[in-house]
């Protein structure tokens, strides 16, 4: 699809109070197979003016990391976006021409996956115009204007940088998780230089102390490579790696503590300010172990190198930051799901052995996010529990929040797409969903983050690590099955959490329709599924369907030429969740590596071909884009003559391109390479 260079649809603001639904135009620009949304900030006219700077200026903070991410993603990432948006500003041709509409794209989509890797799929972008067409714009630049080196011409940067972006052979994944490779030498991103998988996992086996309950994550916020034939880390520090972001980072930290709620929040931003200063990751543990433990804060943040996905190894994080604020009238379904979290726990169909003895410290709300930034940046999660350490969680709790904002504009944009027309069975299937899918959509949210991810234990001498590739699709597959399985429980109706014993097959049926079928919209044909989050649903999906195959539990049907998923027991269904729960708990509490392979590469992995092509055609008569991303609001301090701040205010007129060029311009610090 050729892009626009005009953001498509705007939203005229009056004064500062939040924008009704009906008067928000939550869309901002389509391009490629991506939509860009924006997301209403409700009642944060309606926050203290204290709690209103403390969120501008953690914002602040969550822009000043987006440099971190891109080049996380790839060495070359800073010096191609740098390179795109210097033509893109001041290339003189013809920019109706549909090379230059081709190469606005191509920038697009870089912004959309902070790199030149798909956010998703992890596949390398293939531009649509051509290497010639690439040289003849930079060329015609300004040298003066483009991220060159020390001494080096435009001609070597086209040589440098030509080759990363054409050349489908040079980085072709961003995270490589195929069994059998060398995840390390096979993945682009940027936490590995110069060394193997082998010598990275000896070398930090090598610093675990098997009797350590308190292990540190290892390897978290480092670069590891070989510095004249010796592995050596760089610690992402201030004084170290990527300091002249994280220097900018900590001096927004430092004004927003100065405004912060109360003295434990206070202590909790300066703890992560000694973090970056340092890079010591007992002080990260400090952090996490506070932060989880401020329940009373109604602003709240995270901000750092967090989750670690991205990395093959699973031991590296990226880098992002959510700001946000408590929905307080929605955290009130949150609370009964976490004070009852011994119940669930207790009554898990999981093996006693691998349950939680005693539940701590599991919290739960709803939020209303203020600013995306870094690795939920552009595209963002719909829920977050944290932290991730295993003993931290099992001796002082976990976190959890669902994002509400972001969901309503999900489902604002859905509505009356033809997506559910075109996939789902029958009317049935179609009015529960309209009755009851938001509400089973967050609730399950809501149990995933919650309850899911904070539910079970590892057995004593279990490595945390020790499923490695797998790790990501396990626990989220965990989690997952987690609030399935009580979705359906007749206690989430005595609870108040569902209207009635039906809800929960709204549900049900859209996991199940997703996980055999409709998420495959999202993968290219020929390709199998690799993001952690896609793999997990299709392993849930395909072991109910062939584990429930001599009962017809769930079958395919074609009618009219359409394949179809139908559910005929749900109830049998539920059962089928808690036996793979079992299963996949027992994999996570022992460190089971096989147990773990063997499941993920039979069921989670491949792709039926005739199926994904079926689903790719009836797919594009929707013109439905299979990805979201958002632009965030605008804050603005409001000072009086004297320069005292008496308000801050929000606006939502900035269109995707001008946010990602302004950003660039006021918040890209790093060199070219790290």
């Amino acid at each position: 699809m050729i892009s626009s260079l005009v953001a498509c649809g705007g939203y005229k603001q009056k004064g500062n109070a939040t924008p009704s639904v009906e008067d928000f135009n939550y869309s901002v620009d389509k391009f490629a197979d991506v939509e860009i949304l924006r997301y209403r900030v409700p009642d944060f006219e309606k926050l203290s003016l204290k709690q209103k700077e403390m969120i501008y200026y953690l914002s602040q903070a969550a822009i000043e990391g987006r440099d971190i991410l891109y080049d996380q993603n790839n060495k070359h990432n800073l010096s191609i976006r740098r390179t795109l948006e210097a033509v893109y500003e001041n290339y003189k041709g013809d920019r109706n021409a549909e090379p230059f509409q081709q190469l606005t794209t191509y920038l697009k989509r870089v912004w959309m996956a902070n790199g030149i890797h798909h956010h998703y799929s992890e596949d390398k972008f293939t531009p649509a115009f051509s290497a010639a067409y690439f040289a003849e714009t930079v060329k015609s630049i300004d040298p003066a204007k483009l991220p060159v080196q020390q001494g080096e011409t435009a001609d070597q940067l086209i040589a440098r940088i030509s080759p990363v972006i054409f050349d489908p052979t040079v980085y072709p994944k961003r995270t490589n998780q195929a069994d059998g490779v060398d995840l390390i030498l096979t993945s682009a991103n940027n936490y590995y230089e110069g060394v193997t998988q082998k010598e990275a996992e000896d070398f930090y086996a090598k610093m675990k102390n098997p009797n350590d309950s308190t292990p540190i994550s290892y390897g978290l916020n480092s670069k590891l490579m070989k510095v004249n034939g010796k592995i050596v880390e760089k610690t992402y520090k201030v004084g170290g790696m990527y300091t002249e972001a994280l220097s900018r980072v900590v001096g927004w930290l430092e004004k927003a503590a100065a405004v912060a709620e109360n003295d434990q929040q206070r202590d909790i931003i300066n703890t992560l300010i000694s973090f970056n200063r340092t890079g010591d990751l007992k002080t990260f543990d400090e952090y996490c172990i506070k932060w989880v433990q401020d329940l009373t804060s109604q602003v709240d943040f995270v901000n750092g190198f967090t989750e670690n996905y991205a990395d093959p190894l699973g031991l590296k994080a990226s880098w992002e930051s959510i700001v946000n604020f408590k929905n307080v009238e929605a955290t009130k379904r949150t609370e009964i799901i976490s004070s009852n979290a011994q119940w669930f726990e207790d009554n898990s169909p999981v093996d006693k052995n691998f349950k939680k003895e005693k539940v701590k410290g599991v919290s739960a709300k709803v939020i209303t996010v203020a600013m995306l930034g870094g690795d939920c940046y552009p595209p963002t999660p719909i829920g977050i529990n944290l932290p991730n350490a295993n003993w931290i969680r099992a001796e002082y709790g976990s976190k959890s929040v669902t994002i509400e904002n972001i969901t309503e504009a999900y489902d604002q944009v859905a509505m009356g797409n033809g997506f559910n027309e075109e996939f789902m069975w029958s009317d049935e299937e179609r009015n529960r969903a309209k009755e009851y899918a938001s509400l089973t959509n967050n609730l399950h949210t809501d149990l995933h983050e919650c309850l899911g991810h904070g539910s079970g234990k590892l057995l004593p001498g279990t490595d945390p690590n020790s499923l490695k590739a797998y790790d990501s699709t396990i626990e989220e597959a965990r989690a997952d099955l987690f609030g399935l399985y009580y979705m359906g429980d007749p206690k989430l109706v005595e609870l108040g959490l569902l209207p009635s014993n039906e809800a929960f097959k709204a549900e049900y049926y859209q996991f199940l329709m997703n996980g055999m079928m409709t998420q495959l919209t999202r993968i290219k044909p020929g390709k199998n599924i690799e993001e952690a989050h896609m793999r997990n649903r299709q392993l849930i999906a395909n072991w109910v369907y062939e584990n429930g195959k001599a009962d017809k539990v769930v079958e395919f049907r074609v009618r009219d030429g359409k394949t179809f998923v139908v559910v005929n027991d749900y109830n049998k269904v539920r059962t089928l969740f808690g036996k793979l729960l079992a299963e996949i708990q027992r994999i996570k509490s022992t460190g089971d590596f096989n147990g773990g392979r063997d499941l993920v590469e039979k069921y989670a992995v491949k792709v039926n071909p005739d199926l994904h092509k079926e689903v790719l055609a009836r797919y594009e008569k929707l013109n439905l884009a299979p990805y979201k991303g958002f632009v965030n609001p605008v804050y603005t301090l409001v000072t009086d003559k004297k320069g005292k701040i008496k308000d801050v205010t929000v606006s939502y007129t900035e269109n995707f391109v001008d946010q990602n060029l302004r950003y660039s311009r006021e918040y890209s610090k790093l060199p070219n390479y790290n």
